[in-house]
């Protein structure tokens, strides 16, 4: 696990200067627009999406910068929905990352217009050629991109999970799985399978990608349950305890913390178990995969 820390520790710090070279300067007229922007994104978060990124295309042999760029456009994209997410409107949270969220530290409107900017910005980058050599590359990363957080993706989660906190039913396990693979769960295993979309990998290694992103993406989302309900506000750089307030549809509220776990290890197995045919490479995704369920925040 030292390893893995400290390989994230350093694709973080990549993935920041890759966005400060990528994202809008704080000048002109709009820089309280380019401020915000840099706020949702820079110098917090686990850049967990990113990092999946640099893995995967670690695999295929892709450049580091080719890979810096997918890995920071999807941590626009990311960002984007954090900061809508936490408007009033949806979950109305004041703190993200241990510090305020863009609606407090600024205004709603303002909240608004950065996750607006940041989605846009972050498909530019996607469509640009320094991003890949191959126009069809760059075509398919889109495409991917925007499946994987529109109607059918993250936005329709998150409609999902606003349905569910009022339904006069609960969910059962296959639509609670369902809203946390689409809110959660699609942007993670889009950024598990972007490095052999840049690495024109052939289709078993690439499946093999998607289906461990699809399992950790479950895990996660299941670990972030359990945070909710055992980590403290500091220890997880935000509200807790709020989702059963809320009445939010969980496989932890269905199950129950122990049976929820058990999943979440299953789930780990599970996506380990799809990068039997990767060599040694892929042993820091081994280890994330486990490191999904153990992480402190």
């Amino acid at each position: 696990m030292e390893a893995l820390a400290a390989a994230m520790k350093e694709a973080a710090s990549e993935v920041d200067q890759a966005l400060d070279a990528l994202l809008p300067a704080e000048e002109g007229e709009e820089r309280a627009l380019f401020a915000a922007m840099r706020y949702a994104t820079m110098g917090g978060g686990k850049k967990l999406r990113a990092f999946l990124v640099l893995e995967g295309a670690r695999q295929f042999g892709v450049s580091r910068q080719s890979a810096l760029r997918v890995g920071a456009a999807v941590e626009m994209l990311h960002g984007y929905s954090l900061v809508h997410d936490d408007l009033p409107a949806m979950d109305n949270d004041d703190l993200r990352r241990g510090k305020p969220t863009v609606h407090r530290a600024w205004d709603e409107a303002t909240a608004i217009l950065v996750g607006d900017a940041l989605q846009s910005q972050a498909f530019a980058v996607l469509a640009a050629p320094e991003t890949h050599s191959d126009p069809g590359v760059r075509v398919e990363l889109c495409l991917a991109l925007a499946q994987a957080a529109g109607a059918r993706g993250m936005v329709g989660g998150q409609m999902l999970d606003m349905l569910a906190e009022k339904a006069t039913a609960p969910l059962d396990a296959a639509a609670i799985g369902r809203l946390q693979r689409l809110k959660t769960g699609k942007l993670i295993e889009f950024s598990a399978e972007a490095g052999a979309i840049l690495g024109r990998a052939a289709t078993p290694p690439r499946q093999n990608l998607c289906f461990y992103g699809r399992e950790i993406g479950a895990a996660f989302q299941i670990a972030d349950d359990l945070l909710d309900l055992t980590a403290t506000p500091e220890e997880a750089g935000k509200a807790t305890g709020k989702d059963a307030g809320a009445g939010k549809a969980t496989l932890l509220g269905l199950l129950g913390p122990e049976r929820a776990r058990i999943q979440a290890e299953r789930l780990v197995a599970q996506a380990k178990s799809h990068l039997d045919n990767f060599d040694e490479r892929a042993d820091l995704l081994r280890a994330l995969a486990d490191h999904v369920i153990r992480r402190k925040n």
